[in-house]
C-alpha cells in the first residue's frame, strides 16, 4: 500500500499547492444549513440524524484540484462535503464528487492517475496502460463530471463509498448516497457571474434569494451488489429518497487563523458502519498527513 506521506508528497508536487491548503479540494467555501430525513429511512438506521428531526450541517463546496488559485471557469471535478452534527454532539461526514464512480481500489493508481490527468497530451496513453479505469472515466464523461457549472446549486454529487445502515434490531442495509439538486436552469439568477470566484459569487447572490436544496437519495444494495469496492456498479438497485440538505447561509471560514476543519468519510456514528472498501479505509491516513502539514502552519 502506498505510504500516505508519499501520496501527499506526490499530490502536492503535482499541483504545487501551498502547505497551508488542502492537498486536494484546496479552493472552497463553507455554508450552513440543515438536513431532515424522510420517514421512509427511519426504520433502516438508528442513527440520530436519520430520525426525521432537523440536523445542523456544515457544507463545503469546492473545486477538486490542489491549487486554490485556479479560476472557477476552468473545468474541474467539483466537491460537496457535508458534516452532520447530531443532538448528542457527535458528527458524521459525507464527501461527494461530481464523478459517479471511482476509477480504482488502489491508492497508488489513484495518485498516478491524478498526476497523469494534469498532462492532457499524454493522459490517453496512461488510460491505455490502465484499461480497468476506462469504465469509470466513461461514466464521468457521461455525467459531465469535469465541467464548469453555472452554480453548485445545479450539480449532482456522488459520495462514492457504501455504508451500512444498522436498524434498531441490528439489521444492516448497505447504501450509497447521491446528492441531487432541486435547482434547475429555469430558476437561475438573471445576473451573470464570470470572475475567477464566480461559483462562490453566484452562491452568495443566490442565498439572498432563498435556500439551496439538494435531495439526498440512497441506492440500496441488493443481491450481487458489492459494498466493499468503490468501483463496483450496482445495476438495478432500488433507490429511496432519504432526506433534504437545505443550505441557508455562507459561513465565515473557520480555518482563517485557526485549526483545519476536517471532513472524514470514515467518521461515523452509531447506526452507521463502514465497509471494507480499501479506498475508504485508506483516506483517513492520507487526510491525517495532509492535516498535520496544514496545522503546522498555525503553530
Amino acid at each position: 500500500m502506498l505510504d500516505p506521506v508519499v501520496a501527499v508528497d506526490r499530490l502536492r508536487a503535482a499541483y504545487a499547492g501551498p502547505t497551508k491548503r488542502r492537498t486536494l479540494h484546496a479552493k472552497g467555501r463553507f455554508y450552513g444549513g440543515t438536513f431532515t430525513a424522510t420517514p421512509e429511512v427511519a426504520g433502516l438506521s438508528r442513527a440520530g440524524h436519520l430520525s426525521g428531526a432537523p440536523t445542523p450541517v456544515v457544507v463545503r463546496w469546492s473545486n477538486a484540484g490542489g491549487d486554490a488559485s485556479v479560476p472557477d471557469p476552468k473545468p474541474d471535478i467539483r466537491g460537496m462535503a457535508v458534516k452532520f452534527t447530531l443532538a448528542d454532539g457527535t458528527s458524521t461526514d459525507l464527501l461527494g464528487q461530481t464523478s459517479p464512480r471511482f476509477p480504482t481500489d488502489d491508492p497508488e493508481e489513484f495518485v498516478a492517475m491524478t498526476e497523469a490527468s494534469l498532462r492532457p497530451a499524454t493522459f490517453p496513453l496512461f488510460l491505455l496502460r490502465h484499461p480497468a479505469m476506462l469504465p469509470a472515466v466513461a461514466a464521468g464523461l457521461r455525467a459531465k463530471a469535469i465541467g464548469s457549472p453555472v452554480s453548485f446549486a445545479e450539480v449532482t454529487f456522488y459520495p462514492i463509498h457504501a455504508y451500512g445502515w444498522v436498524a434498531a434490531d441490528g439489521a444492516r442495509t448497505w447504501v450509497r448516497y447521491v446528492f441531487r439538486p432541486v435547482a434547475t436552469a429555469a430558476d437561475r439568477l438573471a445576473e451573470k457571474f464570470t470572475g475567477p470566484d464566480r461559483l462562490s459569487d453566484e452562491m452568495a447572490a443566490r442565498l439572498t434569494r432563498g435556500p439551496v436544496t439538494h435531495e439526498v437519495w440512497v441506492q440500496v444494495a441488493g443481491a450481487g451488489h458489492d459494498p466493499h469496492s468503490a468501483v463496483s456498479v450496482w445495476k438495478g438497485c432500488r433507490e429511496l429518497l432519504a432526506g433534504h440538505i437545505v443550505v441557508t447561509e455562507e459561513l465565515a471560514d473557520p480555518e482563517t487563523g485557526g485549526a483545519p476543519t476536517v471532513f472524514d468519510p470514515t467518521r461515523v456514528v452509531d447506526g452507521i458502519e463502514l465497509s471494507d472498501d480499501p479506498i475508504l479505509r485508506y483516506r483517513p491516513s492520507a487526510y491525517t498527513e495532509s492535516v498535520n502539514r496544514r496545522a503546522s502552519q498555525h503553530l
